[in-house]
């Protein structure tokens, strides 16, 4: 597996005036080859406080949590000003109002799902899956569909998606426990699949038990190849601490397995113990990956690529993949708005083809600019 910087031209509208301004990319590596392509970055939504994730409706009503504990709604290109929906999380930490997810359903049962952490007593934190219904234009009638995950104000976790099965995937942290992740008896550190009800598939890779994949570290992003269905997460890396023995760094992209182990925290990054599914790609020094999305639109060079949005990497990370007869592989890879507008988090393929994302820099760890937090969207030729 080889990478190549490729480097990409890129186009911003600035949110105050509407004038376009160039971008520069920092493209890593010393590699090889350049590719350029006119990139126009459209302001959608202005002012709020730490998006975590995006949705989007058949109507093209765009759904986002802020991770205080409002999921908010950008309708006909403008942000209503009161929000569709308001959970008592506990946002501490990295924890609060995370992922969510539309209903495959939604045009017709109109729910809505998302994850949160919230008090369990004793200062004790507790992530939770819910289902909220639409009615009037508000979101309502909350109702538990998976309680009792692990929670934490760091390693939280937690994105969650609808996948081409039509069931319900959640990804979990390890809650600060490392140990945890490789615990089966523990539901921290893995990837799991339900029912949409919350019920356990009778196809998962254990009978009984939610666990689709284990040995993760903090995912925070699910997405899947439309052709093929593959699932692909980012992971966070370790971050120094004691428990993590000192180690640092080494993000990654992986190609999810049903009933695979991707090692953490007996390994991280690439490592030749062959127990365990080596990672797509790694980053070191780390990038913070974060939310995930595989272009879908009409660009042709973007098609199937992967866009991994990086916190303290302050980018967008695009990704070409490559399926061969022995899996998946990274070709090659380069950062867009490298350092220009921030931390970024959400990435998600829109109903009209083009790729949007949000900043972070609201969060507590980044440089607050002028009308964040926002919602953007890339505009390719």
């Amino acid at each position: 597996m080889w990478f190549v910087a490729l480097g990409v031209a890129t186009m911003a509208v600035t949110a105050a005036s509407g004038q376009r301004e160039p971008l520069s990319d920092s493209p890593s590596g010393s590699a090889a080859t350049s590719l350029h392509t006119a990139v126009v970055l459209d302001t959608v939504a202005q002012g709020l406080e730490v998006p975590w994730a995006l949705a989007f409706d058949p109507e093209g009503r765009i759904f986002v949590t802020e991770r205080p504990g409002r999921i908010r709604v950008v309708e006909k290109g403008v942000l209503q000003p009161q929000p569709w929906a308001t959970l008592a999380v506990r946002a501490t930490g990295e924890a609060g109002l995370m992922g969510i997810a539309l209903a495959p359903d939604f045009a017709s049962s109109r729910q809505v799902y998302v994850v949160g952490t919230f008090p369990a007593g004793d200062d004790e934190l507790v992530n939770r899956v819910l289902r909220l219904t639409e009615k009037d234009g508000r979101g309502g009638e909350p109702t538990t569909i998976v309680n009792e995950l692990p929670a934490s104000r760091f390693h939280s976790g937690d994105a969650i998606a609808f996948g081409p099965d039509g069931m319900l995937y959640v990804a979990t942290g390890d809650a600060q426990d490392p140990g945890d992740a490789q615990d089966r008896q523990s539901l921290a550190g893995k990837i799991l699949r339900y029912k949409p009800d919350g019920g356990i598939p009778d196809d998962n890779p254990v009978r009984g038990s939610p666990i689709y994949a284990i040995g993760l570290r903090n995912p925070q992003g699910l997405a899947w190849d439309a052709g093929t269905g593959q699932l692909f997460a980012t992971d966070h890396g370790p971050s120094g601490f004691p428990n993590e023995r000192f180690r640092h760094d080494q993000d990654e992209l992986n190609a999810i397995v049903a009933g695979a182990n991707y090692g953490w925290p007996r390994v991280s990054g690439r490592d030749d113990n062959r127990r365990f599914v080596q990672p797509l790609a790694e980053w070191t020094p780390g990038i913070a990956p974060s939310g995930l999305a595989l272009y879908t639109g009409s660009h042709a060079p973007w098609r199937g690529n992967a866009f991994v949005g990086a916190l303290k990497g302050e980018q967008l990370r695009r990704l070409v993949l490559e399926r061969s007869a022995n899996g998946w592989g990274v070709t090659g890879e380069a950062p867009l708005f490298a350092g220009e507008i921030g931390r970024i988090r959400a990435v998600a393929m829109g109903p009209d083809g083009h790729l949007y994302f949000t900043t972070s820099n609201r969060d507590g760890r980044g440089e607050v600019r002028r009308g964040d937090d926002n919602i953007f969207r890339i505009v390719t030729p």
